[in-house]
């Protein structure tokens, strides 16, 4: 298989053609400037001290329409062994793998003796579900992992590969199920990583991935998903090509809405599955919006009006001396502290629910602290800033009934101010 040609500079590489197709003359997008990692978060107290930071440049490949970023950075960095994210936090995600494990049940013949293997499989929630049924394995490079270890769920501390795929093949058989959410968009070599997962699957087994979808990206504006850990964002048109270049057929596809909007993909061996009516469905829909370049660079448009409509909401507010305080510190919220410029003179303080390993840090890049949920009731602000804003109608009601009595500034698409007697 044919790799992207790219030139090394340090830690980073420059992407110089597409990490797909190979396909020459990337078309630049979106420029957000030089972002920090957004999980390497710095303890409370320690003074400020240099940080690295990368460009975030968005290209587009005419020939196969990946959407990409040009430089990717060294993994050891964006995931490092104390990497704060649990997925289990989430209800949101907690859903959606509920949802998963049925679906793959109606989808797929597993047996008792089938092996699960999870890539990317954090603290093992995902794979929580297949437990009580089946066998699993679970594959996550930093140390939460072991988390998943202590409930009992087998996970390897390791990062994917060659080597890892023969590994759980020679000790484990091969695996009927591949799952891979929120974590196949971000691995470097995608296509050592398929011919990986292919080498780990049984002959009739299942490769399922989740990545932010790029249409979701666009219709909302999510330009605060934009970071180093995400290298790609899949349309189905490109996963397609992506896949047909190993052999793969998908046999269903469809939109979920876990990180403001992803695309779930079912892809197996020609033949072995019958193809779901969804997968034609979704690539027609793609086709109909024809998401080129033009549109693309209107995509930036909106960006750059909307980064300034928040600011001048945030002028308005400090001008009138009143606190913001910001609600959860998910990934994306570094892109939009950033990218927008915000500091501790801005958002006092961004909030986490008690357990969070990133309570007790500051936000990438800022000196705004990242603190224990209860401040918002014993000191609260004014108003309450959605860094998680795609998830603001679950989010707005349970805090108001915590006792949450000021109003709501959500950034995205549309900056804007909900009152609290609004939130039903």
């Amino acid at each position: 298989m044919t790799m992207p040609l790219t030139i090394q500079t340090g830690s980073s590489v420059v992407v110089e053609r597409c990490q797909v197709c190979d396909g020459p003359g990337l078309e630049p997008i979106v420029f957000l400037g030089y972002l920090p990692p957004v999980n390497l978060m710095p303890p409370i107290g320690r003074p400020p001290q240099e940080q690295p930071s990368y460009p975030a440049h968005l290209l587009r490949c005419p020939h196969c329409q990946l959407v990409q970023l040009g430089l990717i950075v060294d993994p050891t960095i964006l995931f490092p062994p104390d990497y704060p994210y649990t997925s289990g936090t989430t209800k949101i995600l907690r859903d959606n793998f509920a949802e998963l494990y049925q679906e793959c049940r109606r989808l797929i013949t597993l047996g008792p003796e089938d092996l699960v293997t999870d890539i990317g499989s954090n603290d093992g929630t995902l794979l929580s579900n297949f437990t009580p049924h089946h066998p699993v394995q679970g594959i996550e490079p930093a140390n939460v992992g072991e988390l998943a270890n202590a409930r009992g769920i087998p996970t390897l501390i390791t990062f994917f590969n060659r080597e890892t795929a023969a590994k759980v093949r020679a000790e484990r058989g091969p695996s009927k199920l591949v799952t891979a959410t929120n974590v196949f968009a971000h691995i470097e070599d995608i296509h050592d990583i398929v011919d990986s997962i292919l080498s780990l699957l049984s002959d009739d087994g299942v490769f399922v991935s989740e990545s932010h979808y790029l249409l979701s990206l666009v219709e909302t504006l999510q330009y605060d998903t934009i970071y180093h850990e995400h290298l790609r964002y899949y349309s189905l048109a490109s996963l397609k090509s992506l896949f047909d270049m190993h052999g793969l057929s998908i046999i269903h596809a469809k939109r979920i809405p876990t990180h403001g909007g992803s695309i779930r993909v079912y892809a197996a061996r020609p033949g072995r599955y019958q193809v779901q009516p969804s997968v034609m469905a979704m690539l027609e829909a793609e086709e109909r919006t024809e998401l080129n370049t033009q549109q693309l660079r209107a995509f930036r448009d909106r960006i750059i009006h909307s980064k300034l409509a928040l600011y001048a909401l945030l002028h308005e507010i400090k001008r009138r001396g009143q606190r913001i305080y910001g609600i959860s510190a998910p990934s994306r919220a570094s892109t939009l502290i950033n990218y927008v410029g915000l500091d501790d003179g801005i958002l006092d303080c961004v909030l986490e629910i008690n357990g969070s390993r990133k309570i007790g840090k500051y936000i990438p890049g800022t000196l705004i602290p990242v603190v224990e949920e209860s401040r918002l009731f014993q000191e609260p602000p004014d108003y309450a800033l959605l860094l998680s804003w795609h998830i603001a109608d679950e989010l707005m009601p349970k805090l108001k009934q915590k006792g949450y009595r000021g109003d709501f500034i959500i950034p995205l698409p549309v900056p804007r101010i909900l009152r609290n007697e609004e939130v039903g």
